[in-house]
């Protein structure tokens, strides 16, 4: 699949993608579900060929959850660093997926393990990017105490990225749960300082205040609609921004 020229009309060229570990598990109850990773690959793929510039950061829950396994009594470093190798695990999944719907992708891990695939190093994610690869970053930030939406704000504003771009089960932020509440009002735009104020929990707090601080805005979307990544680049689609100051 050939990479096109970056488009003028793309509202966002590089962007980082935030998916959760429980978005590859589908209807299982565990692990990858290749029915649901397939599609998500092959949306990655097409923002390629429109000229974007995707870097990816995955969670873990699907496999594993440290703080689970700290409310249980494990130590919460050590609970962390098994929550870090279970991102590389899914990182390996998706890269395969995306390969295989045409586009070339390298795992960038920042617990180093040269037999699975590279270690994290700035500058070698930034001409990974520069050569129309997609780079997914594994491993979360290195360190535990921090959760994986922490890594995705810290790659980023590391990438120079123009946004951040939250993949969700629903189409955008709401008041509340829209599956419970019939009430839940759906929010076309948000400010970091809304989100934090209302607790609304799209990502963690400290994320929240990177991307205010590096001035990167987050949009949220439904990870569930097909070409809906590549809809966000050109600014199409069902989707909530939140960014430093609501549109007038």
């Amino acid at each position: 699949m050939a990479r096109t020229t970056a488009a003028p009309e793309l509202r966002y060229r590089r962007v980082l993608l935030k998916l959760s570990g429980e978005a590859l598990k589908g209807t299982k109850g565990y692990g990858i579900d290749l029915e649901v990773l397939a599609p998500i690959a092959r949306d990655i793929a097409k923002t390629v060929v429109l000229g974007g510039e995707i870097c990816i950061v995955v969670g873990a829950g699907n496999i594993y959850r440290g703080l689970m396994a700290t409310e249980g009594g494990m130590d919460r470093a050590r609970a962390d660093y098994m929550g870090m190798l279970a991102t590389v695990m899914n990182a390996l999944a998706l890269q395969t997926a995306i390969e295989r719907a045409g586009q070339p992708a390298r795992v960038l891990s920042a617990i180093p393990m040269p037999t699975v695939c590279e270690a994290y190093i700035r500058d070698k994610a930034l001409d990974h990017l520069s050569k129309g690869r997609v780079v997914i970053f594994a491993g979360g930030t290195g360190n535990p105490y921090f959760t994986t939406d922490t890594a995705a704000a810290l790659r980023a504003a590391e990438m120079g990225c123009d946004a951040i771009l939250k993949a969700t089960q629903v189409d955008g932020v709401y008041s509340a749960d829209p599956e419970k509440s019939k009430d839940a009002r759906r929010y076309d735009e948000l400010t970091y300082n809304d989100v934090l104020e209302q607790d609304l929990r799209i990502m963690d707090g400290a994320a929240i205040a990177l991307a205010r601080d590096n001035r990167i805005p987050i949009i949220v979307f439904s990870i569930k609609r097909q070409g809906g990544l590549a809809g966000i680049l050109e600014g199409k689609g069902p989707f909530t921004t939140v960014s430093g100051e609501k549109e007038a």
